[in-house]
């Protein structure tokens, strides 16, 4: 039996979002909307939050306000991470999904969102209200999804009761994020195995970072344990900077995309508009 296509998530936003030079507004623009005709599943292009922590997405109305999304068949998601970001995002025709990271680590859930876990977990509920009120799709990251550099407690057993919490509060899409890029195969096997047999009505996703020595084994991983969503960003460029570690990159597209068409679970892409966007990227992130 033929496996089911993947969903491409494209992450320039998680590119951008660390790079240590501001990348002008105009280029964001020419990059995004150069990305918009490739054929990505979803577009995850900016994010609503604080300007003093992401400084680099601080024009993320602006960028928005430049793009044309209404030719292409990706689907543009914006990063928030509380009630006041999810409502600006909403209002915005052209956005289709809010994405929210939750962090199972505390600490970096303080890092990075300013609250602690329960008080997340309201958030993610007003916000998922929010966008049933919008008709937009709310994505829950579950960052440090396999394990975190600070010592706090981690297992399988404790992923998989907050993805069943947030999966009670109707959230249909679930992405485990190896934030670091610390989990071994056997880790991404196992836990999102656990997650897409647990939570069937769930689309259960990865957003893995790796460096260009360890993607396959992960990859793979993650595909024989039933998943079929996956993020990346074009040059494996990226990382989280409010992790406060040396940052490893997101899973290069580029790769990514080989992989996938050489077994066949690719939905059809335009490979002038992707060797097109190849070296925007070089230019963008050098």
């Amino acid at each position: 039996m033929e496996m089911e296509k993947i969903t491409l998530v494209e992450c320039p936003r998680d590119a951008m979002q660390g790079w240590k030079t501001f990348i002008p507004t105009g280029e964001k623009i020419a990059y995004l909307n150069a990305l918009l005709q490739v054929g990505f599943d979803v577009l995850d292009f900016g994010s609503f939050v604080s300007a003093a922590a992401i400084p680099q997405m601080a024009d993320t109305r602006e960028v928005l306000e430049g793009l044309r999304p209404e030719h292409s068949r990706s689907r543009l998601l914006a990063i928030v991470a509380n009630l006041r970001g999810a409502e600006e995002a909403a209002a915005y025709a052209q956005i289709d999904c809010l994405g929210f990271p939750f962090s199972v680590s505390p600490t970096f859930q303080l890092r990075n969102a300013h609250a602690g876990l329960e008080e997340s977990f309201g958030r993610v509920a007003a916000i998922q209200e929010l966008c049933r009120r919008h008709g937009k799709q709310l994505v829950v990251y579950l960052s440090m999804g396999f394990g975190n550099p600070y010592g706090d407690p981690w297992s399988q057993d404790l992923v998989r009761d907050w993805a069943r919490r947030l999966a009670s509060l109707g959230i249909g899409v679930i992405s485990l994020a190896d934030t670091v890029g610390l989990a071994s195969p056997e880790q991404v096997e196992q836990v999102t195995r656990r997650l897409v047999e647990d939570l069937p009505g769930v689309e259960i996703g990865v957003h893995l970072h790796s460096t260009p020595y360890n993607r396959q084994p992960k990859l793979e991983a993650a595909l024989r344990a039933g998943c079929r969503r996956f993020d990346g960003a074009l040059g494996g460029v990226g990382g989280c900077p409010m992790a406060g570690d040396e940052l490893v990159g997101n899973m290069d597209s580029e790769w990514m995309i080989r992989f996938f068409r050489d077994r066949n679970l690719l939905g059809e892409l335009d490979w002038k508009a992707l060797d097109s966007c190849l070296d925007m990227a070089k230019a963008l992130f050098h």
